[in-house]
């Protein structure tokens, strides 16, 4: 039976949704695949120009004469860019977007941006040529000063920078061209590539790995040389030394003539963790942040596609990186939300690394101190490799951690943030001139209702997750919908002292000032590091000791490495405990076991302190032990009893509408059209959104949960079918998340 190839002609031009079918010759069944390069012809004229492949089927759309064969495969063609049109394949059917924006997230190499050009003016003519001309213009007496300055330049050095000649021998660009004109001189232009590590130098320090480090890179260049190519998780407590077992790994990988990606989360992609793979690394390596702009980033990645770089580091978007060559992927903090895209198409960086590994044949690296449940639950289940690290560098202690029940602090009368136990301690490391940082566990923060006297949370009674305040005075669930008003007593203990609870740095930053007027105080959340450099101002400033305090959100205990810091504190523990969201205990026990890790790195032992209105939630209880294997049991213990991943998977329908009633309706449509579908499964919804509405735009959610990940991508084709033939949808727009990492 025949077989037909989709392809896209021009993948430059922004026609990435618009393809057209070949048949597949017999002669290339074996060869052509999806992301293979391939001649064909093309219009009227018979045009014969290159394509790739986004999809073979064995249906015709046109009638069979109509179709026009492939006229063969592209010889060496660039194998990098069959590999992303491959992924972002994979991506369109795995999360549910167009082909058109997994394409665009994909190829950034396409992105157009205006490239940074240098430009030089070099003398063509000889040195006596150029004598006499310079003779002849002084005979001459004219207004030629400007052009002689230039001459006279160019017979000292025959090639000179344009921004030389124009700004400091002040000669006008008229000039130039009268004497270009004149067949004296010729202009060059080259693209000059941005680099935004400027002229990185290695240290030539070279750190020697302990035996579980060593033991760790053994294995892993065991597999390497024998051609395995897999996935490994590696788990090391905080401060054991994954950053240094990754270079040992990048550079196993690198002496075969290899490439390699290394993604951080975007919060913690400071300049103190580059500069750690640069003077490892020194000139193979550039970065990408969200700060740079696009002919920067432009740049990055045509260094990477030349092979004037071999690694890259940066956030998620880094994954895309055309290196042709790639080795290996390495995702730091693997456990991070920010992995996550919150745009279609809503890919998890994980998942895709690994596929985009398969792809290339390259390897996976997921690190971190507090892997994610679905990471652990697949390394238990032997799909991913398990490393462990167990210890920190030079047998360093982890940070003693205390517990400070704050319903005790309340009825000894104190109602400050700050517990008696912690401002005794602030007061002695202030004393000893050693440094703190102050934690607010902002994340998830969604206004949730708590008891202080007893420290229980309004819960959903049917999905176990924290309902939601609404400024209308009622809490709702944003799974099934439960909907109750804002008791006035707490229904544990009939205490009054029940409410929203919410928080801010800012004031925090405050109460400290007042408490403790002596200390230098830093903040450091979205507002104090919205200008470009002041995160890295404040970091510095901290690291130099010219401040006691850091105050500041998630973004301070990610990656940072302070020898003073003796003392961290989580000033309230509860709120992304109590988030309206299932994952909310599994944030609490990462950003607690992270906070903790920033305590103790050098030769002075650390101290945390957890204050929080539910002292004996098992998350705060193993965070404190950094007992994560007690925590993972029981939280899987959770996730199984409710279905929620990685026990199975869950994907959310998301449908939005300028009208609330289109919304409404459209949502109930597409719930029942699946109820009808699958009797059997587990549909919640629709209910309206945890944002109901946002910028004037209406939205629903539905819930759908199983076990079998190939049933909701079939709930997602039987969506996307319905909204192609149905008319009465045009009036939505419908997005995808699977495994969301957010509640909606």
């Amino acid at each position: 039976m025949a077989r037909y190839a989709d392809v896209i002609i021009d993948i430059s031009r922004g026609q990435l949704d618009k393809s057209f079918q070949y048949r597949i010759p017999a002669e290339l069944e074996e060869t052509v695949q999806i992301g293979s390069q391939v001649r064909v012809s093309f219009g009227s004229a018979r045009r014969k120009i290159t394509g790739y492949v986004i999809g073979i089927s064995k249906q015709p759309k046109l009638e069979e004469s109509k179709i026009r064969p492939l006229d063969g495969t592209v010889r060496d063609s660039i194998a990098i860019e069959s590999q992303l049109i491959a992924l972002a394949v994979w991506m369109k059917d795995h999360y549910g977007s167009t082909l058109n924006q997994a394409l665009k997230t994909v190829l950034p190499i396409k992105v157009k941006a205006a490239s940074r050009e240098k430009k030089s003016l070099r003398l063509l003519l000889s040195l006596e040529e150029a004598k006499a001309e310079l003779l002849a213009m002084r005979a001459r007496k004219r207004h030629s000063a400007a052009k002689e300055r230039l001459l006279e330049a160019l017979m000292k050095d025959e090639s000179l920078p344009w921004e030389l000649v124009t700004e400091e021998l002040s000669v006008p660009s008229a000039n130039i061209r009268d004497l270009e004109k004149k067949g004296w001189l010729a202009v060059e232009s080259s693209r000059s590539m941005r680099n935004p590590l400027e002229t990185p130098q290695k240290s030539g320090k070279r750190i020697q790995l302990n035996e579980q480090q060593k033991r760790v890179c053994e294995s892993f260049a065991a597999d390497w040389d024998l051609g395995r190519r897999g996935t490994y998780l590696l788990y090391g407590v905080t401060g054991s030394g994954k950053t240094e077992v990754y270079m040992k790994m990048i550079a196993q990988v690198l002496s075969q003539g290899r490439q390699a990606i290394v993604l951080i989360p975007e919060i913690a992609l400071t300049y103190q963790t580059v500069m750690r793979f640069v003077s490892r690394f020194g000139g193979q390596v550039s970065i990408l942040n969200s700060r740079m702009s696009a002919g920067e980033r432009s740049d990055q990645f045509e260094r990477a596609r030349t092979g004037e770089i071999q690694i890259m580091v940066g956030p998620r978007s880094a994954l895309f990186t055309p290196f042709p060559k790639l080795g290996l992927i390495v995702i730091d903090e693997e456990h991070e939300n920010s992995y996550k895209s919150e745009t279609v198409p809503k890919y998890h960086a994980r998942e895709t690394a690994i596929e985009r590994a398969r792809l290339a044949k390259a390897s996976v690296i997921l690190g971190s101190a507090t892997p994610s449940i679905e990471a652990f639950f697949r390394a238990k289940k032997g799909e991913y490799s398990l490393l462990c690290l167990s210890s920190r560098v030079e047998n360093r202690a982890l940070p003693d951690c205390q517990i400070v029940d704050l319903r005790e602090e309340l009825k000894a009368g104190n109602r400050s943030v700050i517990s008696r136990r912690l401002g005794q301690l602030i007061t002695d490391r202030l004393k000893k001139r050693e440094q703190i940082m102050l934690f607010v566990n902002r994340r998830g923060l969604a206004g949730f209702v708590s008891c202080r006297s007893c420290g229980s949370v309004i819960k959903c009674p049917h999905c176990e997750v924290a309902m939601t305040l609404h400024k209308n005075g009622r809490m709702s669930c944003h799974y099934c919908g439960y909907s109750m008003p804002v008791p006035t007593v707490c229904p544990v203990c009939g205490s009054r002292f029940i409410g929203g609870m919410r928080a801010g740095t800012e004031k925090f930053e405050e109460i400290i000032r007042q408490a403790f007027p002596g200390a230098g105080v830093l903040r450091m959340d979205a507002d104090t590091t919205r200008m470009k450099g002041e995160h890295k101002r404040i970091l510095e400033t901290f690291a130099n000791q010219e401040a006691d305090i850091l105050i500041g959100t998630q973004m301070i205990v990610k990656g940072h490495d302070f020898p003073n810091v003796t003392l961290v504190a989580a000033l309230a523990a509860d709120l992304s405990l109590n988030s309206s969201d299932f994952r909310g205990a599994e944030r609490t026990f990462q950003l607690l076991c992270q906070a903790a890790g920033r305590a103790g790195r050098g030769d002075k032992p650390g101290q945390m302190v957890i204050q929080t209105y539910q002292p004996e939630h098992f998350a705060i209880v193993d965070a404190a032990r950094q007992d994560y294997v007690s925590f993972y049991e029981q939280e899987m213990a959770y996730r199984s009893l409710m279905s929620y991943p990685p026990a199975a998977h869950m994907l959310v329908v998301q449908v939005m509408s300028d009208l609330e009633q289109a919304a409404e309706s459209a949502a109930a449509l597409l719930a029942d059209l699946l109820r009808r579908a699958r009797p059997g499964g587990r549909i919640d919804g629709p209910v309206r959104a945890r944002i109901a509405r946002l910028a004037d735009v209406y939205r629903q959610a539905i819930y759908i949960r199983d076990e079998n990940y190939d049933l909701l991508i079939e709930d997602k084709n039987r969506i996307q079918d319905r909204l192609l033939k149905d008319k009465s949808l045009r009036a939505v727009n419908v997005w995808f998340d699977f495994d969301p990492m957010n509640a909606f």
